[in-house]
């Protein structure tokens, strides 16, 4: 089996970003660092990454996290800052997020050991939709609404066409529901920034079929048979 394919069925990353951390030289097999794509594993060679041994787990899990402002979706922070999988220290199984969250956003956050469904859930081909309540400064008008739904260029790349609607405006502020199915870095931050306006709050109210509920920011459960059915 392929290194990375190994790795993502491990429950380590998605494949796309086991190849990251392969190019990044965080791998290890038998002792020796590997850098380069394709590498083949077999039963008996020992992989790492980053020191820790990484092991086939047969048992898939599914957790729905509200993520609160103040943490980070990645395993550790160089600058000690909380991190979302510190609540799962003594979880059974090890687990790692679907895609990032930003520091200063909250919501929706998807956890598990599955590496091939967090590759479906993450690739750009499979246009997974993801609903945002986005409160904005000032109030927005239809220009700018419309811009946002028919793609805003970032980085000389246009986004996809958005759905967004307006769930209430006042004279300083404008609540956006907004859908989209990339996953590009702060996208929506972005292109509300490309439309003149500030994102001032962020949550993520939906992933997939899956939704937030009635969670409360920092709890977390897991998911029913029928969510992960809708998420494949």
């Amino acid at each position: 089996m392929r290194l990375q394919k190994y790795l993502a069925s491990c429950g380590v990353a998605s494949r796309r970003r086991a190849e990251e951390m392969i190019a990044e030289g965080l791998v290890q097999v038998n002792g020796q660092t590997v850098r380069e794509m394709g590498v083949q594993v077999a039963e008996g060679d020992a992989v790492t990454v980053g020191g820790e041994p990484v092991l086939p787990e047969a048992e898939k899990r599914y957790v729905l996290y509200y993520k609160p402002v103040g943490e980070v979706t990645t395993a550790s922070d160089p600058q000690g800052r909380p991190t979302v999988l510190d609540h799962f220290r003594d979880y059974p199984v090890r687990l790692y997020p679907v895609g990032r969250l930003d520091f200063d956003s909250e919501g929706l956050l998807i956890l598990t050991n599955d590496g091939e469904l967090t590759q479906r859930l993450t690739h750009p081909s499979h246009e997974v939709e993801k609903r945002y309540i986005a409160r904005v400064s000032n109030q927005v008008g239809e220009e700018e609404l419309h811009l946002l739904r028919s793609g805003v260029p970032l980085q000389g790349r246009r986004t996809a066409p958005a759905k967004v609607s307006v769930l209430r405006r006042d004279p300083f502020s404008t609540d956006l529901l907004i859908t989209i199915h990339e996953g590009r870095n702060r996208q929506i931050r972005r292109m509300v920034e490309a439309v003149g306006h500030e994102v001032v709050r962020l949550k993520r109210v939906q992933y997939g079929g899956v939704t937030l509920g009635d969670l409360e920011r920092g709890q977390w459960r897991e998911l029913t048979p029928e969510e992960v059915r809708s998420l494949r």
